[in-house]
Formats: C-alpha cells, sequence, structure tokens
C-alpha cells in the first residue's frame, strides 16, 4: 500500500463521521473527486508502473492548477496490482469499497484486467485499460471499458508479418499461459500459412529458472524464427538458454519483455539482434511531448503515454456529463473522443472549450483514441526496433 493511500485511508476514516448527518446531494458536489490507478508497482510489470502512476498523478495536478472538474479537485489513490491477478482483485475492491473512486486507471496485465473489468462492471465504476489480450473487451463490461491498447489478434498479425519480413517460412511461437496466448498464436499462424509458412507453439512455466529442455523441445523443429509470447524475467531466460544451444536464427518479442531491464541484464552478444515490436505513441505530437515534459524524460514508454490519456479523456467526460460517476464518464468518453469537434491534446484545452458549450475531438499522446462500441482502438500503429550493439534501435514506425 503506497504512503498515499494510507494517509487517504485514515483521513477517509476521519471525513466520514463529519459526513454521514450532511445531505445526500451536497455530499455528492462537495469534496474531491477521487480517480485511482491500478498499476505493477512491482512483479513482471514494475518496470513500466511508477511511471504510469506517476503520469497520471502529475497530469491531475495541471488539471487541478486549471480549476479541476466542475470546480473540484482530482484526487487519485494509486494501487499496486503487483502484477498478480489476486493482488490486483484486491486492490480494486480497495479502490472501490473503500476509496470510492469512480474510475479505475491503468491496469497492466491481461490477467489482472481480466480479474478486474467483473467487479468494475458491477459496481458501476469505469475501467481504462492498456492490456490487450483479445478477450477483455468481449466480457460483460456493460460499456465500463475501454483500452488504448492494439488487440493481440492485431499484434500477433504483425508478428507474423514482421518474421515473414526477415524471410522466416518457420516460426515457432513460445509463451507462458497467458490470457492472450491463444489469440496471438491464433493471428501469428494465419498470417505465416497464408504465405506458405509453418508454425509451431511450445508453452513453458514461466516460474523454472531454466528452460534448455523446452529449447531442445523448439529447435527440433529447426525454426527460422522464434517470437516470444512471455514477461522481461523469463524471456531472458528463454534467449539464455536459446544462446547456450547456439540457436542463431531471429528472435522476435514483445517491447513490454524486450527492453532495457533485459538487455542490461545478458551479455551484449546474447541479446544481440533480437527484434522488438510495441505499440507507438503519436511522437511528435503535443500530447506526446507533455507527456515526456511531465515525467522529465525525452521519450515516455507507450503505457505512460496510454494513462496519459485515460485520465484526460475522464476528466473530459465527467465535465461534459456534468457529474463525476463512472456512469456519467461511460455515457460521455465517446462524445469527447470522437465524432468531430474541435480537436484538443491536453485535458486543460478541452476543459476550457467544454466550459463554452463547444464540442472536442481529443487526440492523444498514444494516438487518435477513436473507440469501437465495445471499446478497442479503431487505429495504431507500431514500432519496429532490434538491439544493436548493446542499445534497442528503432527500425521504423508503421
Amino acid at each position: 500500500m503506497t504512503d498515499i493511500t494510507r494517509r487517504h485511508i485514515l483521513g477517509a476514516g476521519v471525513a466520514f463521521v463529519g459526513t454521514v448527518a450532511m445531505p445526500a446531494i451536497l455530499r455528492a458536489q462537495t469534496g474531491p473527486i477521487k480517480l485511482g490507478t491500478l498499476t505493477p508497482l512491482t512483479g513482471s510489470g514494475g518496470s513500466y508502473g511508477p511511471a504510469m502512476a506517476n503520469t497520471v498523478k502529475k497530469a491531475a495536478d495541471e488539471i487541478n492548477k486549471a480549476g479541476g472538474i466542475l470546480g473540484r479537485q482530482l484526487l487519485i489513490i494509486s494501487e499496486d496490482d503487483q502484477t498478480s491477478p489476486e493482488a490486483g482483485l484486491r486492490a480494486a475492491r480497495k479502490l472501490i469499497d473503500i476509496d470510492k473512486v469512480s474510475a479505475i486507471i491503468g491496469t497492466w496485465a491481461s490477467a489482472v484486467t481480466t480479474a478486474v473489468v467483473p467487479v468494475c462492471s458491477q459496481s458501476g465504476v469505469f475501467l481504462s485499460t492498456v492490456s490487450g489480450a483479445e478477450p477483455i473487451t468481449l466480457l460483460p463490461h456493460q460499456g465500463f471499458l475501454i483500452r488504448t491498447q492494439p488487440t493481440t489478434t492485431l499484434q500477433g498479425t504483425k508478428f507474423g508479418e514482421f518474421a515473414l519480413g526477415a524471410n522466416a517460412k518457420t516460426v515457432a511461437f513460445v509463451s507462458p499461459q497467458t490470457p492472450f496466448t491463444e489469440s496471438q498464436y491464433a493471428a501469428l499462424t494465419k498470417t505465416v500459412t497464408a504465405a506458405g509458412g509453418k508454425t509451431t507453439s511450445l508453452i513453458y512455466d514461466d516460474k523454472k529458472t531454466t528452460l534448455r529442455t523446452e529449447v531442445d523441445q523448439v529447435l527440433r523443429g529447426k525454426p527460422d524464427a522464434i517470437v516470444m509470447g512471455g514477461y522481461t524475467n523469463d524471456t531472458a531466460v528463454l534467449v539464455r538458454d536459446l544462446y547456450r544451444a547456439n540457436y542463431r536464427g531471429s528472435l522476435f518479442g514483445f517491447g513490454y519483455s524486450v527492453n532495457k531491464q533485459l538487455v542490461d541484464a545478458l551479455p551484449a552478444d546474447v541479446s544481440e539482434g533480437i527484434y522488438t515490436l510495441s505499440p507507438s505513441p503519436a511522437e511528435g505530437s503535443n500530447a506526446y511531448k507533455n507527456v515526456a515534459r511531465l515525467l522529465g524524460v525525452d521519450s515516455p514508454d507507450t503505457y505512460s503515454c496510454q494513462v496519459y490519456d485515460h485520465l484526460n479523456l475522464i476528466a473530459m467526460a465527467m465535465a461534459v456529463g456534468k457529474g463525476d460517476t463512472g456512469t456519467v464518464i461511460k455515457d460521455n468518453v465517446r462524445k469527447v473522443s470522437q465524432g468531430g469537434g474541435e480537436r484538443v491534446e491536453t485535458a486543460v484545452d478541452g476543459l476550457k472549450l467544454i466550459a463554452d458549450g463547444k464540442k472536442v475531438d481529443y487526440d492523444g499522446a498514444s494516438g487518435p483514441c477513436d473507440f469501437t462500441d465495445i471499446g478497442d482502438i479503431t487505429d495504431a500503429k507500431f514500432r519496429y526496433e532490434q538491439v544493436k550493439g548493446g542499445k534497442i534501435t528503432l527500425l521504423k514506425i508503421a
């Protein structure tokens, strides 16, 4: 539990004594609007969660300095999902039942999001996520869900095209079991076989400290390329054992696993040449530059850009709907994200126009932020990179 959360619980207990006698309508119109972040501050996603939570807090601070939402301040309460469905569910229940948040922002691992979606929708709490597993938006969420991450079906298709572009004819998919494994492998296979190629798959236990037995099994198929579907820690084990087995074909991994942490953990010749693929933020946009400024970095990661967009969309949806509930956000989020209106890239700019009675159309740090009826984004670009000389080097954005 974070310090801010602990302080908040204590403060909430004192505040409750003084507010129970207040008329309901007065209670609804006073005090801060509470929003939660549920990101992986520890565990496999721990290299991304702190920056995500920090981005939301700093973006909320900017909105507060500009007057807040409907004259009220935003209060961001941060929790750690530990990259664990069980821990994530407990933290979500705490945000919903104790903190009474209107929305939860930023679930990262697909297994965590899958666990959290039902409790959010049943509680009328809006959920915005960066998880990509195909089935997530097919869950019965009653509209209380959007995501800015491209689906794993689209990611699998892109990996297939990427491997074919590297002249691979036989492609092995090697991954732990996750909510996105099946859809990703299906899309990869569809793309590769359509071009006359062949795929195989192998599921491994991501808690093992060596994967040599699995590596030997995969290499019996003599794959030209291997697509790695795990997270950073288990992918590092897999890469090391593939190197020791003298595999010199092409390796492909996700940007969230083949990252600086993995490159730093392995000898340079072991990680050299690995290809990576990840959703590309809208580099060069004012929204992207604003995230960079808030975090004090040159190149913010895609997840920080996505949660920045989540907060801005939620803030403007509440302003348009003149309310602070999850239902208000659900009913108005597409009114500020798409369908025409004056283009804006920050909530601060959008809130001024909304106050003047104007319609806005938000384009964010992660992309256009237009959503289908079930909550998927309608368009996304990808960032293609390769490890060269111990550094992750951009090949193209397309």
